[in-house]
């Protein structure tokens, strides 16, 4: 600066001694405030003072940061060097640098990056391909021990990212997290064996195929004048609760009130059915958790080849040879005119429409069947009386990068979840929904009706039905 005679050759310039120690404060403090530092390159500076035994407060406090910016950047020394660097290149963005810090495998981590397609290095599928061998604390089974906190108190290892704001995080012991669900199954299942059933299997999903088996179901048993009082008492105390707390007039306890009550209700409900002794002899239990990670207890079924043939078409013996070695002969078979038919299938549909107008639940069950038949078994349609249809456009080709986006990759997943739980035959669709709980059959309305849904509009869209209408025209004059 003298030499540019800015300052003259003799100005006092002030000098502070300060202790080597606290060198990298200076050194880093000077940064910040001329301009903003490099991600990594403040990683190495709050590295450096966290070695020091530095408070993550103090480093905070010490540059005017927040302690949330402080422990993500030292988040960052979960991350290989070599991907650091890549970062410092600028061959890769700070949220797919970000998404490494589920894990501390550095050779992992370099093999996801060089692995993964240029269009598929988004953090969600960084994060999928770093956890495939871990459980997110969102997983159904997670949930149905009791979370994260469970799975800890028994011992479990938990991978936390610092980028998610949640902070979940995963269970790294997939085969503790099988113990523990397979453990609270079979607590489950010793109540249900003491019932009485021929058998009692668990499983952590819906078992194959279960809705398509023979099925005994509970006889109805009148109740005792007593529960039958206790009972009503308890449904009419139910409602007045649930109704105060609908008009936010109830006090805190209210909720754990209600829950007692609903398990009263549970209970009474209970003595108002029993299974034969025919059932209990022949038929076992499923115990497994639901879609939503509830327990499931199905009871009644029976596997096939266990139990005699029910409505064999040759009970009655038709067609099959006598004694004396001659068939007997079949029923004769009746046949309609057209007309009486037309007449006869008229006069059935009404009542099935009014029939049905007064049933919502079936009603229900009837639209989310019609809608299923057409996204999930594709020319099947003609298994529903509902004269209802569903239009599904396909958004992949007219994507640029259809497999980077988010909302894609999802709904697929979604689609697949459900894939798992739907059965495999179209026909035992509507018996199946009639079996689901309520807010499983709204889930599959929400999930039928998304299909339909259709914002997306094409760059020559009036060209093209303009086209088509005078194609259709040009046709007509012929």
């Amino acid at each position: 600066m003298a030499e540019a005679s800015e300052i003259a050759k003799d100005y006092p310039v002030e000098c502070k001694e300060r202790e080597g120690e606290i060198a990298t404060e200076i050194s880093l403090a000077e940064n910040v405030m001329r301009e903003e530092m490099h991600p990594v390159d403040q990683y190495e500076a709050f590295d450096a003072l966290a070695k020091q035994e530095k408070e993550i407060a103090d480093i905070a406090a010490r540059f005017g940061t927040t302690d949330t910016i402080v422990r993500k950047r030292l988040a960052l020394a979960r991350v290989s060097p070599i991907l650091l660097q890549q970062f410092r290149d600028e061959d890769m963005s700070f949220a797919q640098l970000s998404a490494f810090t589920v894990s501390d495998d550095h050779e992992r981590q370099v093999t996801v990056w060089n692995s993964l397609p240029s269009w598929n290095r988004d953090p969600h599928s960084i994060r999928r391909a770093l956890t495939e061998e871990m459980i997110p604390a969102t997983d159904k089974r997670v949930q149905f021990i009791g979370g994260l906190e469970a799975y800890e108190e028994a011992g479990g290892q938990v991978q936390r990212e610092l980028f998610d704001e949640r902070n979940a995080g995963y269970a790294m012991d997939v085969a503790l997290v099988e113990k523990l669900v397979a453990e609270k199954l079979e607590t489950a299942a010793g109540t249900v064996r003491a019932e009485g059933w021929k058998w009692v299997e668990c499983s952590a999903t819906a078992p194959a195929g279960y809705h398509a088996m023979k099925r005994h179901y509970p006889e109805d048993l009148p109740l005792s004048e007593e529960d039958q009082a206790a009972l009503d008492a308890a449904q009419t105390e139910y409602d007045e609760l649930a109704e105060l707390i609908e008009s936010g007039m109830a006090d805190d306890e209210a909720e754990a009130k209600l829950s007692d009550l609903e398990k009263r209700i549970d209970t009474l409900n209970a003595r108002s059915e029993a299974y034969s002794a025919e059932a209990l002899e022949q038929a076992g239990t499923f115990v497994f958790l639901d879609y939503y990670g509830r327990l499931a207890i199905e009871r009644g079924f029976v596997k096939p080849g266990e139990a005699e043939a029910v409505g064999d078409e040759h009970e009655d013996g038709e067609g099959l040879p006598s004694a004396s070695g001659a068939a007997k002969p079949k029923a004769p078979s009746i046949s309609h005119s057209a007309a009486l038919i037309e007449d006869l299938t008229a006069h059935n549909t009404a009542a099935l429409r009014i029939e049905l107008a007064n049933n919502p639940d079936v009603a229900l069950v009837a639209v989310v069947h019609a809608m299923l038949l057409s996204v999930a078994y594709p020319y099947n349609s003609e298994q529903s009386a509902l004269q209802l249809s569903l239009t599904h456009e396909r958004l992949e080709p007219s994507m640029k990068n259809a497999e980077s986006c988010r909302g894609l990759s999802a709904f697929n997943d979604l689609a697949e979840n459900y894939g798992h739980h739907l059965p495999g035959s179209p026909a035992d669709l509507f018996d199946w929904l009639l079996e689901q709980p309520q807010d499983m059959v709204l889930s599959l309305l929400a999930f039928g009706a998304a299909h339909s849904v259709n914002a997306w509009r094409r760059s020559s869209q009036t060209g093209r039905r303009a086209s088509s209408r005078r194609t259709s025209l040009a046709e007509r004059s012929r």
